[in-house]
């Protein structure tokens, strides 16, 4: 039983889902429609830490485009029903997800801070019996801002006091993202940061107190020890 450990809050994309690829490939296909292009490169070296409305704004940005909020709602509406499509395919989650989340749910109160649509972590997480597990997701669109900014994780924070842990303290929950965007907005709302290599290298993940190459890595000890330890490495 753990005892310094109060929380852990996850990513989504990239964390527990394999998922990544297919936001790649789904705004490929959507963007392609009007002639854009998004390669690999620019889209794990720039534009991953947005919610798709801030790919969008910054792709157009980037690219000197006009677009006004309707376009970019009915740009970010197509790429949503090309990622179901792509998510019928197959299973998305990563190795050892399902059994650490279990295994983590049954000691802590666990939430899920992520710029992914909360259909979109239902709908993966549900079918595995994962779903109910979580006692807060922030999703993209409940916070005016998304990461790289500490809004998201202020608000799972937030709603874990309000839900499960009245006396939460951040320096003693866990955050486990996989990109540098989310581990600053991690370390902004003063959580202790896990990062995973499934996405970038370990040097990429600076910020991070502890890395590792994925949940199937990690155990509840060692996460209580690093939160007993107080002080960041």
């Amino acid at each position: 039983m753990t005892s310094a450990l109060q929380a852990i809050v996850f990513d989504f994309d990239g964390v527990i889902a394999d998922s990544e690829p297919l936001h790649l490939r789904a705004f490929q296909r959507t963007l392609a429609e009007d002639g854009l292009e998004l390669s690999a490169d620019d889209y794990y070296g720039r534009y991953l830490g947005y919610d798709d409305v801030g790919l969008v704004q910054a792709l157009a940005a980037d690219r000197g485009l006009a677009m006004d909020d309707a376009k970019v709602r009915a740009l970010v509406t197509r790429k949503a029903v090309s990622l179901q499509e792509l998510l019928r395919d197959g299973q998305v989650l990563f190795p050892g997800a399902a059994d650490f989340i279990r295994a983590a749910a049954a000691e802590v109160p666990v939430a899920i801070a992520s710029g992914a649509l909360r259909h979109e972590i239902l709908e993966i997480l549900d079918p595995a019996g994962l779903g109910r597990l979580f006692s807060v997701i922030v999703a993209a669109g409940d916070t005016p801002k998304s990461k790289p900014s500490s809004a998201p994780y202020l608000l799972a924070v937030e709603r874990l006091r309000e839900t499960r842990v009245r006396d939460l303290d951040p320096r003693r929950a866990v955050a486990i993202e996989d990109s540098r965007w989310g581990l600053e907005s991690a370390q902004g709302a003063g959580l202790r940061c896990v990062g995973v290599t499934t996405s970038y290298p370990a040097a990429e993940l600076s910020v991070a107190e502890l890395v590792v190459g994925g949940l199937q890595d990690l155990t509840l000890p060692a996460l209580d020890r690093l939160v007993a330890s107080g002080s960041h490495a």
